[in-house]
């Protein structure tokens, strides 16, 4: 009974081991830099997005306070 509980352990260990390993070769693999790289991109452009669209609301802000007609600055 004893080998028996042991065996199970070790079968355990050995599946937890190969989906590690197997997950870390998807993850290193071109396809994963790949995968790793696009999400980078995605998130620069989803960052410089929000930091233009606050750009443009706060000189919207801006322009409101001082009094300045914002389609002025558009025509220019």
């Amino acid at each position: 009974m004893k080998r028996l509980v042991w065996m199970g352990i070790g079968v355990a260990i050995g599946v937890i081991a190969f989906r590690k390993v197997t997950e870390a070769q998807s993850t290193l693999g071109p396809e994963g830099l790949n995968r790793a790289v696009g999400r980078l991109a995605d998130g620069v452009y989803d960052f410089a997005d929000a930091v233009r669209s606050g750009m443009r609301e706060r000189e919207t802000d801006l322009r409101t306070a001082l009094g300045v007609d914002p389609a002025d600055a558009a025509r220019r």
